[in-house]
């Protein structure tokens, strides 16, 4: 699924136009966005856990060269499924 058919779902399951839905997506996905940026984390019950983790510096290989090259560290978004989205998908 892509976003415009989540979109076409999320009209139809709320009975609203596209371009509502469009706005709401939009909202939802700005709202995660800005609360990791802050680096909170979201919790949707049901659902799951959007949290920001850290990755440490660590050492990698250029594949082309085969030369050692450090990687820097880096914050990166995670998501951990709810009990419910798990059970649902089992």
């Amino acid at each position: 699924m892509n976003k415009s058919e989540l979109i076409d779902h999320i009209a139809e399951q709320a009975d609203i136009s596209k371009a509502a839905a469009a706005r709401a997506l939009e909202a939802v996905i700005g709202g995660v966005t800005d609360t990791l940026a802050r680096g909170d984390s979201l919790t949707l019950v049901g659902f799951g856990t959007f949290a920001v983790s850290t990755r440490e510096e660590r050492s990698g290989r250029n594949p082309r060269t085969g030369a050692t090259i450090q990687i820097k560290a880096s914050k990166v978004p995670r998501f951990r499924p709810g009990k419910a989205l798990r059970d649902a998908i089992v």
